[in-house]
């Protein structure tokens, strides 16, 4: 509270002030909080402060108040979740304000881009904010507008979390001179989270043609200059590539029904399904061996019966009666519900079911496995599938996938999920450098490998 209070006099705004743990810190405090019950709590508490039972983002186009100073823990919803208008009044607000979110913006960014719209020429803000700051895509628009309305844009990076009883990680941000700009960031980081009056003086200076020169995140600055250096350097040497140059990256098929699509041999049997019906899929990573799905893996996971038969239909096929009977079942009228089957005619057709060259774990807690695919199995969208190109080979991959420079990369190039896991999306796989195996990257091994400690700390790893 006290990095954005700096007078008795400053005029304090909370954007969400839930049950009034800002402002009950300062006399001269406003809040704006929609949910009644946080509301009761934040009067009782705060008897002083002027509080208004409001959605922050029509108050804020309504309000003719301007504050010094703003703080605050504002709503973490994620996109799936924060919908419908007042999504849409959030986001067309930003982007009046210069700031274009994509739909799939978490609720916290708009609320501070918002906030400043409120607040007084040379105003500061103080807020908690995810850990997402430091890699998600939808973060990088509000730091850009941060960094051209402010003089001094400092983020503090907590490895520890500061919410013992949230799967979300925390860091806090801080701005000051609202109305100029900066050409940096400051980032500090922090192994544990101390309340403190005063903010970090130790702070690494981020150039902002730095930080878009690699996707705009602030988390490979969490690694000593020397490694960050070091791995630069490996990124454009000759002997190393990108994965998205010999290979093609996406998703596997999206069924809407999991249960209802993938049968176990015993269902199929009773169900009386022909054989040509049926393809064998990976269905999530767990199911992968460590090196290769071959004829072998499938004959074991079909002998345990399991459910990895993917009932393949096509729009124009006739259907067996034994597979029109399977149509008509309460399990398949269930299916017919869920928005995915709705969206599809006919609801049963699964599209994109491709036999990938090999898969690829999006989501993992050590490193991401890359299995050829020797028994040309389909697979879900919980694994990545991925079609080789420029005459590259599965073994030829394998070969420099688990060298540090890789494992170092899928550190860098992903992002923390919570609870220890990593997840690739299909661009940041793309990204991932490899070693050329004709000519095999080994030096600094020691150097990479401590960047992959430090990584892995930071996303709770041991």
């Amino acid at each position: 509270m006290k990095w954005a209070v700096c007078h008795p006099s400053d005029h304090l705004l909370d954007p969400s002030c839930g049950d009034g743990r800002f402002i009950t810190l300062h006399r001269n405090s406003t809040g704006v909080e929609r949910d009644r019950e946080a509301l009761a709590k934040a009067v009782t508490g705060a008897p002083w402060a002027t509080i208004y039972e409001r959605d922050f983002f029509s108050w804020a186009q309504e309000t003719s108040q301007r504050f010094d100073c703003a703080a605050g823990n504002p709503p973490f919803i994620r996109y799936q979740r924060w919908q419908g208008q007042v999504r849409d009044d959030a986001l067309a607000l930003c982007a009046r304000l210069g700031v274009s979110f994509s739909s799939l913006t978490s609720s916290w960014a708009p609320f501070l881009a918002a906030t400043t719209l409120l607040l007084k020429p040379g105003g500061r803000m103080a807020f908690v904010v995810p850990a997402e700051i430091g890699h998600a895509t939808y973060s990088a628009p509000l730091l850009e507008y941060l960094a051209r309305s402010f003089a001094i844009v400092h983020v503090v990076a907590v490895r520890t979390k500061i919410f013992a009883d949230l799967s979300e990680d925390c860091w806090l941000l801080y701005t000051d001179g609202f109305g100029d700009r900066t050409d940096h960031f400051r980032l500090s980081s922090r192994a544990v989270f101390s309340h403190t009056d005063e903010l970090p003086r130790e702070f690494e200076r981020v150039a902002l043609t730095e930080w878009r020169s690699i996707r705009s995140r602030l988390r490979p600055f969490l690694l000593p200059a020397s490694i960050r250096s070091l791995y630069r350097e490996l990124q454009d040497d000759s002997r190393t590539l990108r994965l998205g140059d010999v290979a093609r990256v996406g998703i596997g098929y999206v069924t809407g029904d999991n249960d209802f699509f993938h049968l176990r041999p015993s269902e199929a049997a009773v169900s009386s399904i022909p054989q040509e019906f049926l393809r064998p899929s990976v269905r999530n990573a767990r199911t992968l061996p460590q090196k290769a799905v071959t004829h072998a893996t499938v004959r074991a996971w079909l002998n345990r019966d399991e459910p990895v038969l993917l009932l393949r239909l096509t729009a124009c096929q006739a259907l067996p009666a034994s597979i029109q009977r399977y149509l008509d079942t309460p399990e398949a009228e269930r299916a017919k519900q869920t928005y995915k089957c709705r969206m599809r005619d006919p609801w049963y057709v699964v599209p994109d079911v491709h036999v990938p060259d090999a898969f690829l774990s999006c989501m993992s807690g050590a490193g991401a496995a890359l299995v050829a695919n020797l028994a040309k199995c389909v697979c879900t969208n919980s694994v990545h599938a991925l079609r080789l190109k420029n005459g590259i080979s599965v073994e030829a991959l394998q070969q420099g996938w688990n060298t540090p420079l890789t494992r170092l990369s899928c550190e860098l190039e992903g992002h923390p999920l919570g609870g220890g896991l990593r997840k690739l999306e299909p661009r940041e796989a793309a990204n991932l450098v490899l070693p050329n195996t004709r000519l095999p990257v080994s030096r600094e091994d020691t150097l990479l490998q401590e960047g992959i400690d430090i990584m892995k700390r930071w996303r709770h790893c041991v």
